[in-house]
């Protein structure tokens, strides 16, 4: 499966912006998914993940309560909805996907597909 990640932009602090994560095939609604990012100078961190069997969210502690994260199989794709942003959130951000649930989920190494990245700028 290929992923292909699209709806980064320039926001004004306090905004807010929907990323979306387009696959190439159908099983991708069964797999596990999640969305990663990468300021300048810093490692990959987690941001959010969703599993296949019940839909069960994970975020990290510096998003939960303004991102949310959700997929629509029908279109094949898998949705992060920010608000509330802060100039912190600043990152080009990934959206990955494995064949099955990991404990260590929050760790990039754990996931096998990852989509190009789209920039996400947060302006003060």
């Amino acid at each position: 499966v290929q992923l292909q990640a699209s709806g980064g932009g320039l926001v004004q602090a306090g905004g807010s912006l929907r990323l979306s994560c387009a696959a190439s095939e159908r099983t991708f609604n069964t797999l596990p998914v999640a969305w990663f990012r990468q300021a300048p100078g810093k490692e990959r961190e987690f941001v959010a993940a969703k599993r296949e069997s019940n839909g069960a969210t994970r975020y990290s502690e510096s998003v939960r309560g303004r991102f949310t994260i959700s997929r629509d199989n029908a279109k094949n794709t898998v949705y992060l909805d920010m608000s509330s942003l802060k100039p912190d959130d600043t990152a080009l951000y990934y959206c990955a996907a494995r064949p099955y649930w990991s404990v260590a989920y929050y760790s990039p190494t754990e996931w096998r597909v990852w989509g190009k990245g789209t920039q996400v700028t947060v302006s003060s």
